[in-house]
C-alpha cells in the first residue's frame, strides 16, 4: 500500500523541509549518495554501518516519492537496482550542509570542553 505523499499543511518552511529529512537515515543516505554517485542497495547498505535491511527499504522509497532519490531497475537475472540522487535530491544535500558543519563544530567543541572524562561544566568526582 502507497504512502500518501506529505503535503502538510506546514507551519514554516523548516517544518516542511524536516518532514522530508525526518529519520536517522535519510541525511546519511543524501550524504552517500552525494560522496559516491550512483549506488546499488548493498553498497548503500555497507557504506551506512547499522543500517538494516527494511529500514534502508523503508527510506529509500519514501525519498523515491519525494523526489530526492531515482531508483533504476534493470531487466536482468538477478535483477540489478541502481539508486541515485535527483536534482532535487541534491539541492536538498547542499541546503543540509551548514547543518553538517554545525554538528561538526559541536562535537568538536563538546570534545575541547572534556578533559579526562569530566566536561568543563561538572564537578570532578572527589578523590578518596
Amino acid at each position: 500500500m502507497a504512502k500518501a505523499p506529505r503535503n502538510g499543511p506546514y507551519i514554516c518552511g523548516i517544518d516542511a523541509a524536516l518532514d522530508v529529512v525526518s529519520g536517522k537515515w535519510k541525511g546519511l543516505i543524501l550524504w552517500e549518495l552525494e560522496a559516491h554517485g550512483t549506488r546499488r542497495f548493498g553498497e548503500l547498505r555497507r557504506g551506512l554501518v547499522g543500517v538494516s535491511e527494511k529500514m534502508l527499504t523503508q527510506h529509500l522509497r519514501e525519498m523515491e516519492e519525494d523526489g530526492l532519490v531515482h531508483r533504476k531497475v534493470y531487466a536482468e537475472v538477478p535483477p540489478r537496482v541502481e539508486y541515485s540522487l535527483t536534482e532535487h535530491g541534491r539541492t536538498l544535500n547542499q541546503a543540509l550542509q551548514p547543518l553538517g558543519v554545525w554538528g561538526s563544530e559541536r562535537t568538536r567543541r563538546e570534545a575541547l570542553d572534556t578533559v579526562d572524562g569530566v566536561r568543563a561544566d561538572e564537578e570532578a568526582p572527589a578523590s578518596a
